[in-house]
């Protein structure tokens, strides 16, 4: 059985991963296009890639899923999916995940309040994106989510 995190900007999917990465599973890492942040190790919070190489992964049917979001994609190859017990994905990740994927699966649905989120948004000084515009669009997107199998809502798990 594979865990899945999925969540809100700022909901601590990383952390959790983390987490359980320290606990003996083995977190899986996406591909994104997005420029890495300043705290963050290709390989290990992601494999940053070109836009073409990403294009390319597409072509050669190499992902799970795969979404693009605010101009960057994100995906989870096959290969990463099958070496992981515990990964992150967006809810538009999830939705395309095959039946055949999702039924292995246990999604977690890290939900914490909304002042937490923005404190931790906020600490984080991303400008490559806006706090305003991730949480309205976090709000759109998870409006009448239902497909997951647990529900965390307090912020430390």
């Amino acid at each position: 059985m594979k865990l899945i995190l999925v969540g809100k900007a700022a909901a601590g999917k990383d952390h959790l991963k983390t987490r359980l990465a320290s606990k003996g599973f083995t977190a899986g890492v996406s591909h994104t296009t997005r420029p890495p942040r300043s705290t963050e190790t290709d390989g290990k919070d992601y494999h940053f890639v070109t836009e073409a190489e990403f294009k390319q992964m597409i072509e050669r049917d190499l992902f799970v899923e795969y979404m693009e979001f605010n101009g960057w994609f994100y995906g989870q190859t096959k290969e990463d999916f099958e070496a992981a017990d515990v990964m992150i994905m967006s809810k538009d990740g999830l939705d395309m995940l095959p039946s055949e994927y999702r039924e292995r699966c246990v999604v977690i649905y890290l939900d914490p309040p909304r002042l937490q989120r923005i404190e931790r948004l906020e600490s984080r000084a991303d400008a490559n994106d806006s706090i305003i515009r991730r949480m309205n669009t976090d709000d759109i997107q998870f409006e009448n989510f239902r497909d997951y199998d647990i529900r965390v809502t307090n912020a430390d798990f």
